[in-house]
C-alpha cells in the first residue's frame, strides 16, 4: 500500500473538487483523514497559499465538536492535510435513513452546532459553509468539519470581492449578495439546517437563484419546527447580522440555566461482604486479537464518490429562454445525491463551481443572470447555459417597465436571453449599476 508523509493509505474514501481523501494509519494503528490536493492545484502559487492559510485557520480550531487538524505538508509535494477521522453518517444520510428530528434531539443537535461554532468563532473564523453534510453524526455528538471554505475575519486578502461561498438554501442573505460576511452567516445556516433536521426546508425547493433570492427577499418556512422551537429558529433566519443570537445566546436559550445531567459518580471500592463459598470455576484465557481485528477500520461505510463536478455546462443545443425540458428538473435538492465525504467537503470556489468569481449576480424567483472574469452564464426554470467571453460576440440589456432582458450573442450566430422581474424600479436601476461597469470591462466590441 502506498505511504504518504509517513501515513499508511488503506483506501480512497472520496474525491472532491480539491483533491482526494483517503482514509489512512499513523504507524501505531490511528486512523486518519488524508487529504491530498489535485496536482494541478498544488503547481498553483496562488493555490500553495491559500491551503497554508486554511491549514493554519483549521489548527486554531478545538472544541469538542470539530474534527481536529493533526498533521500537514504545505510545501511538499504532494500538498497533504491529515484530520482525525470520525466514523459516522452525515447529518444529510441520518436524515434520509431515519427522518425528522423530534423537539429533543434538534435542542441536543442545536446546542452542539452552537458550541463548535463558539469555537471556531473565538479563533476569528468564519465556516461559511454549515450544511447537513458537513456534520458527521458521531458516537460521541454531532461534529463539524470541513473548514475548506474557511477565512480568518481579519484577513480578507484571498477573498475575492462580490463572491459567494457556500451552498445555496444555507446561505445568509449577506452571502448570496457578495457582502462582508462574519459569524452571523454561520448561525444564519445553524438555523437553516435545525429546518432541515425537523423535515423542512427554510427556502422551499428550487434552483440555486431561487433559494438565493427566497433568502434575501422573503420569509423562511417554519411548518416543520416545533412550536417551541420555532421563535428561536427565527431569530437565526433574521435577514439583518445584527438581530440574530451569537451561539453563547443560543445555548443559554436551548439548554436553560443549568442542563439536567446525572451526577457523574467516582466509584470506590467497597468493604468485602463474606459470601458463601462456591466452587471454584475453570479460568477461560481471554482471546487474543488477531492483527487483523486490531488495525481493522471502524465500522463506518462511506458514501461514494460524488456524481459529478460542480460545473455547469452550457447547452447550446436549447437556449435557456425556450420552454425546453431542463436537463434538471427545477424541483431536485441543490445538493448532490450524495454527500461528500467525511472531513472532505467541496472545493473552495463561489456559486457556480468553476465558472469563476461572479462580479455581477442579477436574480428573480425564477432565473439569473451571473458575470464575472470568465463569462456569462443564465438560468432559466432550472435550464442553465455558460458563455466564455471568446465565443461571446456582443451582450445585449433592455428594460421594459420592471423588467430586465439580457440576451447574449455568440460569434457561431447563437442567440440566448433571459427575462428577469425587478418589481420595483430602484432594484432595475441597482441591477443596471452592477451589470453595465462589468460588461464594460469584459466586451472587446
Amino acid at each position: 500500500m502506498e505511504r504518504i508523509g509517513g501515513y499508511l493509505v488503506e483506501r480512497r474514501l472520496g474525491e472532491g473538487g480539491m483533491g482526494t481523501v483517503y482514509l489512512a494509519r499513523t504507524r501505531g494503528g490511528r486512523a486518519v483523514a488524508l487529504k491530498v490536493a489535485k496536482a494541478e492545484l498544488a503547481a498553483d502559487p496562488v493555490f500553495r497559499e491559500r491551503f497554508r492559510s486554511e491549514v493554519e485557520a483549521a489548527r486554531a480550531v478545538g472544541g469538542f465538536h470539530t474534527a481536529p487538524v493533526v498533521d500537514a505538508d504545505v510545501d511538499g509535494d504532494p500538498l497533504w492535510l491529515a484530520t482525525a477521522y470520525i466514523p459516522g453518517p452525515t447529518l444529510a444520510e441520518r436524515l434520509a435513513a431515519e427522518g425528522a428530528m423530534d423537539e429533543p434531539r434538534l435542542r441536543s443537535l442545536g446546542a452542539a452546532l452552537a458550541e463548535a461554532l463558539e469555537s471556531i468563532h473565538s479563533c476569528g473564523l468564519v465556516h461559511r459553509d454549515l450544511k447537513p453534510g458537513n456534520i458527521i453524526m458521531a458516537a460521541d455528538g454531532p461534529r463539524v468539519l470541513d473548514f475548506g471554505i474557511a477565512r480568518a475575519v481579519e484577513s480578507t486578502r484571498l477573498t475575492a470581492t462580490g463572491t459567494a461561498f457556500g451552498t445555496p438554501g444555507f446561505l445568509a442573505p449577506e452571502q448570496a449578495l457578495g457582502h462582508d460576511v462574519t459569524g452571523a452567516a454561520d448561525v444564519f445556516a445553524l438555523g437553516a439546517v435545525l429546518v432541515a433536521a425537523a423535515g423542512g426546508a427554510a427556502w422551499g425547493e428550487g434552483t440555486p437563484m431561487g433559494l438565493m433570492y427566497r433568502s434575501v427577499h422573503e420569509p423562511p418556512d417554519l411548518s416543520a419546527v416545533p412550536s417551541a422551537l420555532a421563535d428561536l429558529v427565527s431569530a437565526c433566519l433574521a435577514k439583518e447580522p445584527a438581530d440574530r443570537p451569537t451561539p453563547t445566546a443560543l445555548l443559554d436559550r436551548l439548554t436553560g440555566q443549568a442542563p439536567a445531567y446525572p451526577p457523574t459518580v467516582l466509584t470506590t471500592p467497597q468493604a468485602a461482604t463474606p459470601r458463601a463459598a462456591t466452587p471454584p470455576q475453570p479460568l477461560t484465557p481471554p482471546q487474543a486479537a488477531t492483527p487483523a481485528q486490531a488495525f481493522a477500520p471502524q465500522a463506518f461505510t462511506p458514501p461514494p464518490q460524488p456524481a459529478t463536478p460542480p460545473h455547469l455546462p452550457a447547452q447550446p443545443a436549447t437556449p435557456p429562454h425556450l420552454p425546453a425540458q431542463p436537463a434538471t428538473p427545477p424541483h431536485l435538492p441543490v445538493q448532490p445525491a450524495t454527500p461528500p465525504p467525511p472531513g472532505f467537503g467541496p472545493p473552495p470556489v463561489p456559486y457556480g463551481g468553476g465558472y469563476g468569481s461572479p462580479e455581477a449576480v442579477l436574480a428573480d424567483a425564477q432565473s439569473g443572470v451571473v458575470v464575472g472574469a470568465a463569462g456569462v452564464l443564465l438560468e432559466v426554470a432550472g435550464a442553465a447555459a455558460d458563455f466564455p467571453w471568446n465565443e461571446i460576440a456582443h451582450v445585449e440589456r433592455h428594460w421594459r417597465g420592471n423588467r430586465l432582458t439580457v440576451i447574449v450573442r455568440l460569434w457561431d450566430g447563437g442567440v440566448y436571453s433571459c427575462e428577469l422581474n425587478a418589481r420595483r424600479r430602484a432594484r432595475l436601476t441597482a441591477w443596471l449599476a452592477q451589470l453595465d461597469p462589468v460588461l464594460a470591462r469584459y466586451l472587446t466590441r
